[in-house]
C-alpha cells in the first residue's frame, strides 16, 4: 500500500524570520518529519501549493480535489492550514469517491521544536491506512469525519460539532 501526501502550506511548512517576526514559506518540512519519525510507510508526496489556508481560493480547493480524483493512489494525507482545513474537506467530500483522504496541519510551525506537526502526520498516516473511504480530518490524535469537526480557535483545538 502506497500512501499519497499533498502538501499545500499552512504552519505545517511555515518558517520564522528572527529579524522581523515574521513567518513565511521556504520549502516544505515533510521529508524530514517522515526521517525523524522513523516512518516505514511507502509513500507518493507532491507539493500542490505552499500557502496560508487563509489565502486559499475555490481555484485552490479544485486544484486539491483535481490531484485527489487523478492519483492512482486510494489512500491519501492532505498537510493543510488549520484555518480552513473543513472547507477543503466539504469540496473534497462533494467531488472524490473511493478513496480515503486525511487532512492534517499543526497550530504550531515545525520550525518552532515542540510543533504538533510530526505527532499528527504521523496520526494521519496510521488513519488514512486503517479508515474506509471517505473524508477525515486528523488533529491531536483524533479522527473526525469532515463534516462533525470544527477548529476552536479559544482552545487551539479540533472537537466534534455534535
Amino acid at each position: 500500500m502506497v500512501v499519497r501526501i499533498f502538501i499545500t502550506g499552512g504552519t505545517f511548512d511555515k518558517e520564522y524570520n528572527e529579524l522581523n517576526g515574521q513567518l513565511f514559506f521556504k520549502d516544505t518540512h515533510l521529508h524530514e518529519l517522515l526521517d525523524m519519525g522513523r516512518n516505514k510507510v511507502s509513500v507518493e508526496i507532491r507539493t500542490l501549493m505552499m500557502i496560508d489556508s487563509l489565502e486559499m481560493t475555490d481555484q485552490d480547493r479544485e486544484l486539491i480535489s483535481r490531484q485527489c480524483v487523478q492519483c492512482e493512489e486510494t489512500r491519501i494525507v492532505i498537510t493543510h492550514g488549520t484555518d480552513t482545513m473543513t472547507e477543503t474537506a466539504k469540496v473534497l467530500a462533494k467531488e472524490v469517491k473511493d478513496k480515503t483522504i486525511v487532512l492534517t496541519g499543526a497550530m504550531i510551525p515545525i520550525k518552532f521544536g515542540s510543533s504538533d506537526g510530526l505527532f499528527n502526520l504521523g496520526s494521519a498516516l496510521a488513519f488514512s491506512q486503517v479508515l474506509p473511504h471517505g473524508v477525515y480530518v486528523a488533529m491531536n490524535g483524533r479522527v473526525f469525519n469532515w463534516d462533525n469537526v470544527r477548529k476552536n480557535k479559544q482552545t487551539g483545538t479540533f472537537e466534534e460539532l455534535k
